[in-house]
């Protein structure tokens, strides 16, 4: 028996990177998943892997900021797997610019992606949740639910080139702190791990102009020039980058049963960086 038996989790952005290994983690430990991504081909092959390794997993492609994107979402946990105990709000990437180059579109997209969806999701898996901890109270019982959410360093501590992603990541520390307060009485615990540099497609070292991704149409520069690379790794205390493992395990570790009484936090994971 894994620490998630039987547990619902919905995992957005988890085609890559830190969110694909954060499915596969709650899914070894007995999770049943809601997977999303952007892509629908890399949160596919995630859906497979689990469901080869004796897991059960959908599913649900499309971006978090479509208008109808949240309920059906949650709708599909509730019609699959009858409910929801964990909601992680991962799906995200940066799009830099100084504050005076950086265009109406560059700010929304961000503020919109990092916060509004997480916003929209959760206020749409409130009455399941309600509704559930409502009928667990009436039978004498209490089952605490575990909500992450993703936030940054730049969200505490701020970036250059990023006033829109640290302003973004900076209100997911104030949704989590306001919903702690707010869902307590349902016994939800809601945290935030604040990542420092963690290495994915949109970290690597990169020479010259660098790679770009599409994110619904925009091409969005990613990758870290070589020597900046090095720069920001030799400043972190334990002189390397982590791991999307490393970074999935400090999910996990906040939805385990260990951490019932724990609510409100911000982890930071940043192998001790602190500004």
């Amino acid at each position: 028996m894994g620490k998630l038996e039987g547990k619902v989790a919905l995992v957005t952005g988890s085609g890559r990177g830190i969110g694909r290994s954060t499915a596969l983690k709650l899914a070894a430990e007995g999770a049943n998943l809601v997977l999303n991504d952007l892509d629908e081909g890399p949160v596919d092959t995630v859906v497979d892997e689990i469901v080869e390794s004796g897991g059960r997993a959908i599913a649900v492609p499309g971006s978090v900021t479509a208008a109808a994107f949240a309920d059906r979402f949650v709708d599909a946990a509730v019609a699959e797997f009858g409910g929801i105990d964990i909601v992680v709000n991962n799906a995200g990437y940066t799009w830099d610019s100084v504050i005076q180059k950086m265009t109406d579109e560059q700010w929304q997209a961000i503020v919109d992606l990092h916060l509004k969806a997480p916003f929209d999701i959760l206020r749409a898996v409130l009455p399941v949740i309600s509704a559930a901890a409502k009928k667990e109270k009436a039978e004498g019982r209490a089952v605490h639910r575990k909500v992450v959410n993703v936030s940054s360093v730049a969200g505490l501590f701020g970036n250059p080139g990023q006033s829109n992603y640290a302003a973004a990541k900076a209100g997911v520390v104030g949704l989590t702190k306001t919903l702690a307060k707010e869902w307590g009485r349902y016994n939800v615990n809601v945290n935030c791990v604040a990542f420092g540099f963690i290495q994915t497609r949109l970290t690597e070292a990169t020479a010259g102009e660098g790679a770009a991704i599409n994110v619904e149409g925009r091409e969005i520069k990613v990758g870290v020039n070589p020597r900046l690379f090095e720069a920001v790794t030799s400043a972190i205390p334990l002189g390397r980058a982590g791991t999307p493992a490393e970074a999935a395990g400090s999910i996990a570790m906040l939805t385990y049963p260990e951490a019932d009484y724990v609510s409100g936090q911000v982890v930071v994971v940043g192998g001790g960086i602190e500004g």
